[in-house]
């Protein structure tokens, strides 16, 4: 399955420089360099743990170059939790936890903005615990069943 433009939507209004600038100012970052390290690696990320339609949609949502390192991945077959997410990502890129959680909120903060409270709430659905709050959200608990 290829996640390929749906009719009728509008591109981004956002370029990838205007992302950057984003992500370097929530993230402090000294410089673009380090900015746009943390967004493609971030994205990467995300998108070894986002399918359907939520992918495709926010794909949509963001620039193009921004959506290229989301969509190059393919979808993982574990499924991690937020905090599995950054411990995955601070492998992944020889840092620390710590700093693998830094770079994910500054991403992931200036991704919820581009995607919206409804494709958030979407993707914040199909994904395990843990992501709210690395997407800037408050953490609502889900309804357990009864027993």
């Amino acid at each position: 399955m290829y996640d390929r433009p749906r009719p009728h939507q509008a591109q981004p209004a956002t370029t990838f420089d205007q992302m950057l600038e984003r992500v370097r100012y929530e993230g402090a970052y000294p410089t673009r360099e380090r900015a746009e390290e943390a967004v493609r690696a971030v994205l990467a990320a995300l998108g070894r743990q986002l399918v359907g339609d939520e992918r495709v949609d926010l794909a949509q949502c963001l620039p193009v170059e921004a959506a290229l390192a989301l969509t190059a991945q393919i979808p993982a077959t574990e499924r991690l939790t937020g905090w599995g997410f950054v411990k995955d990502l601070a492998t992944r890129t020889g840092t620390s936890p710590a700093v693998a959680r830094w770079d994910t909120g500054a991403v992931l903060a200036a991704v919820a903005r581009l995607a919206g409270p409804d494709l958030l709430a979407r993707i914040l659905r199909q994904l395990p615990d843990g992501y709210a709050l690395l997407f800037g959200q408050a953490e609502l608990r889900r309804p357990q069943p009864a027993a």
